[in-house]
Parts: structure tokens; C-alpha cells; sequence
């Protein structure tokens, strides 16, 4: 991912999310807590990571490393408004 382009510009597998005009991870950031959301997507990642070798192989790890990108945006933001 560029250093111009956001998470949600991205999506690794296809384009089912990308068709809707709310990205479910924003809504669920909207109904969740900062700590919550940062939580689902840590989840999310370690699922990717964990199943790779046993689903998808290297498009689980793009998956991984899209979902670490919205987490490194998150929580850059986070630490922003707490400066």
C-alpha cells in the first residue's frame, strides 16, 4: 500500500465490500469503542495469520497485512487525539 492511499481504498480478495457505501469495519467502528475496535481488528489479523498455511496462503496474508494497515491507522489517529 502507497503512503498516499488508505485501508479503505484497499480490499485483497475481491470487491464485496468495496461495493457497499459504508465499509462494514467503519460501521463497526462507529458502534464499538476505540479499545473494542482495535481489538476486532488485532483479532482479524491473528485470524489471517493463524489460518494461512491451512486456507488461503499468501492471499491470507495480504489479508493480514490490509487489516494491520486500518489498525496502523487507527490507532495512529488515536495517538493524535490523545497528543
Amino acid at each position: 500500500m502507497s503512503a498516499d492511499t488508505t485501508a479503505n481504498q484497499v480490499q485483497v480478495g475481491g470487491d464485496h465490500y468495496r461495493k457497499h457505501k459504508i465499509q462494514p469495519w467503519d460501521a463497526f467502528q462507529d458502534w464499538m469503542t476505540p479499545e473494542q475496535f482495535s481489538g476486532f481488528l488485532r483479532g482479524s489479523v491473528m485470524k489471517y495469520l493463524s489460518r494461512y498455511r491451512d486456507k488461503a496462503g499468501i492471499e491470507d496474508l495480504k489479508k493480514a497485512r490490509h487489516v494491520l494497515d486500518k489498525l496502523i491507522e487507527v490507532e495512529e489517529g488515536i495517538n493524535k487525539e490523545r497528543s
